[in-house]
């Protein structure tokens, strides 16, 4: 038996887990990789031959061939997989051994793991990683959180796999039990917005400005070497333009348009609501793609519903590519905004203590959703401590009042056109509600006090306060019934908030 010990191994030997390991054995470090499939485990030795990596086919020979502290990553699919890896391996592992979860793991699942193998002595590590198969073979955004002294174990080698911007590694230590999953959560409903904002802009320029994919490759080309300069545009503008060999049709012509979701961009839409943050551009992406599904339905009403259309749009043309590239770059900057402050609000509710600067700067490469504007995004952060919403800071507020106009004119045309643009138009109605000092929902407040009690705070004098709305009808907190004890309708009491639950 080959007795030479491996610095680094991973379990599941998938285009990810291969390439994340042959990736490590790039920068010199001894890799060790096994698979329940022999195929994977093959695969590896051969693409591996000429370098430091060996696949083995049992976990026992794997741990065996380890050197300790044991330096363990699972790239598996996430849920009760993870778990079964787990307790195969725990019964050979020794105290203080590493294990890595660089999957995409729900967090409640991470912080449970993590305390569950703190009772077992094992060191755990909740981290996502960012990039598909090529990133992680050329260089990963990678999110660790979990044990501290793990990842000042596994430190050196992350920080040589990660992509690097300017020299430095994008990947640091996020914090304790479940942030590391809890951010690549977070990055992914990023993405979701981000992919449907640059899937409206391609819809409007071709529905509302005729452009053909040619053009509008050529256009997101050029945007591409400005301001929205990204991984996501770069590759929008090649998908634009590409055709099988020897098709004269655009393969993306032939595309259904129904989109698949594994579940991160929901989890985000779901965090968001627990703790109470919007983030109305990720929820609508998330929409978008839960409407792209119910194909036929939408086939049966595009029959049932026209819209008129106006003779000419009053933007075409070059006028209409610069409205459509400020509306992009203006939901572009809402989409990062309601993420990064969905993470600073959650650092405080599940005392991650994040660094929302970190953050960002780790994300400018490797990852997804990387960037020039993370760059701006994370100067911001980095110069104000505490900050939560980027969106009034000097660093984007001009940008956001030059853009304004251009979105709302981008969202009448596509209205006009019956051309969706569900996130282009939250991304501005966003906006418009964290610029407005008064919203109408002193109304809803009223509402709620009417029928259930719920009582209201006023703005000419302090206290909690409850009025009988209607002399004839009281009604019991957190109900809609009569309740049949009157009192005078312009009596307002200061009272503590009722516990009823709503509606």
């Amino acid at each position: 038996m080959d007795q030479q010990l491996y610095d680094f191994g991973m379990i599941g030997l998938g285009v990810m887990g291969r390439n994340f390991l042959l990736n490590v054995a790039d920068d010199g470090f001894g890799a060790l990789g096994t698979d329940i499939d022999q195929e994977s485990v093959d695969a590896l030795n051969e693409e591996g031959k000429e370098m430091r990596v060996k696949g083995v086919s049992t976990q026992k020979e794997f741990v065996s061939l380890l050197s300790r502290p044991r330096k363990i990553m699972m790239l598996v699919p996430a849920g009760k997989i993870v778990d079964s890896v787990i307790e195969g391996l725990l019964p050979i592992l020794d105290e203080g051994d590493i294990l890595i979860d660089g999957g995409n793991s729900h967090y409640d699942d991470t912080d449970r793991r993590y305390e569950y193998l703190k009772t077992k002595g094992i060191r755990f590590l909740g981290a996502g990683v960012s990039g598909g198969a090529k990133g992680a073979r050329l260089g990963p955004s990678i999110m660790p959180g979990g044990d501290r002294s793990a990842w000042e174990d596994v430190r050196p080698i992350l920080e040589t796999v990660a992509a690097k911007v300017n020299g430095d590694p994008c990947v640091t230590y996020i914090g304790e039990k479940s942030s590391g999953h809890y951010v690549k959560m977070v990055h992914n409903g990023i993405e979701y917005g981000l992919m449907q904002l640059l899937a409206e802009a391609y819809d409007i320029l071709k529905r509302v400005g005729g452009m053909d994919n040619d053009q509008m490759s050529e256009l997101f080309t050029r945007w591409n070497n400005g301001r929205l300069n990204s991984y996501l545009v770069e590759i929008t503008a090649a998908i634009l333009k590409f055709r099988e060999e020897g098709s004269e049709t655009h393969l993306l012509d032939v595309i259904l348009d129904k989109a698949k979701q594994k579940g991160t961009g929901k989890w985000t839409s779901q965090s968001a609501m627990d703790i109470g943050v919007p983030i109305p551009t990720i929820d609508s992406a998330v929409t978008m793609r839960a409407i792209s599904a119910f194909k036929e339905y939408r086939q049966d009403n595009s029959k049932l519903y026209t819209v008129v259309h106006p003779d000419e749009p009053l933007l075409k043309g070059e006028g209409l590519a610069e409205a459509v590239e400020k509306a992009l770059y203006f939901g572009f900057v809402c989409c990062y905004a309601q993420g990064m402050h969905l993470l600073a609000e959650a650092s405080e509710e599940m005392d991650y203590k994040l660094d929302l600067e970190g953050i960002a700067r780790i994300w400018r490469g490797g990852c997804i959703i990387r960037a020039e504007l993370l760059e701006t995004i994370r100067s911001a952060y980095g110069k104000r401590e505490g900050l939560k919403n980027m969106m009034a800071t000097i660093e984007f507020r001009e940008d956001l009042h030059d853009c304004r106009d251009a979105v709302a004119e981008i969202v009448h045309q596509a209205n006009e056109r019956g051309v969706p643009s569900m996130c282009l138009s939250s991304a501005l109605q966003y906006f418009e509600a964290f610029r407005s000092e008064r919203l109408p929902l002193n109304l809803v407040q009223a509402q709620r006090d009417y029928f259930g009690s719920h009582t209201y705070e006023r703005l000419d004098e302090k206290g909690t306060f409850h009025t009988t709305w209607d002399p004839k009808k009281i009604h019991k907190a957190g109900d809609e019934t009569d309740s049949a004890i009157p009192t005078d309708p312009n009596e307002a009491k200061v009272m503590d908030p009722p516990s009823g639950a709503e509606g």
